[in-house]
C-alpha cells in the first residue's frame, strides 16, 4: 500500500491543526514545517475545508483550524476523501479491468482483503490519536509551546 503525498500532507495538516488547537495555524507554517509547496497545500486545505474537516479564516490574521473535534475526524475517512477508490490492482475496478481472471483469482481476492484490513486500521484511528504526543511533535517541527 502506498498513499499519495497529497494524502500525507492532508493528514499532516489536520495533525498540525490538532496540536495547535484552539489557535489558528497559517498555511505558511504548515508548508514550512513539512516542506510542502504552498500552492499544493492551499489546494489540500481547500478540499479539507469543503469536506468539513477544516475551518478557514481569511485575512492577515487568518489561518485554519479543525472544524470539529479531533476525536471525531477518522483518518480512514480522510484517506478515502483524498485518495478516492483504493484500487490496488486493475481488477478492483470494473470500469478499467481487462484481466481475464477477475472473479476467480485468489491473488485479487487476497489483495482486496489486505486493502480492507489496511482501511480497517485507519478507520480505528482519529486525528486526536495522531496528535497525542503534542509536545514531541511541536519540538520536532521546531515549534515552541509559547508559539501555540
Amino acid at each position: 500500500m502506498k498513499l499519495t503525498s497529497y494524502t500525507n500532507y492532508a493528514l499532516r495538516t489536520l495533525q498540525m491543526a490538532a496540536i495547535r488547537a484552539p489557535h489558528l495555524v497559517q498555511i505558511d507554517e504548515v508548508a514550512q514545517a513539512h516542506r510542502i509547496n504552498r500552492a499544493h497545500l492551499t489546494k489540500i486545505v481547500h478540499q479539507l475545508g469543503q469536506a468539513g474537516y477544516l475551518d478557514t479564516v481569511r485575512g492577515p490574521r487568518g489561518g485554519l483550524r479543525l472544524a470539529r473535534p479531533a476525536d471525531e475526524i477518522v483518518v480512514g475517512d480522510v484517506v478515502r476523501l483524498t485518495e478516492g477508490p483504493l484500487d490496488l490492482v486493475e481488477c478492483f475496478s470494473a470500469d478499467r479491468n481487462t484481466c481475464k481472471l477477475r472473479g476467480i483469482c485468489r491473488l485479487s481476492a487476497k489483495l482486496q482483503e489486505a486493502t480492507q484490513a489496511f482501511m480497517a486500521v485507519l478507520d480505528d484511528l482519529t486525528v486526536a490519536e495522531i496528535a497525542l504526543n503534542r509536545d514531541d511533535l511541536l519540538a520536532r517541527l521546531g515549534l515552541t509551546k509559547a508559539a501555540v
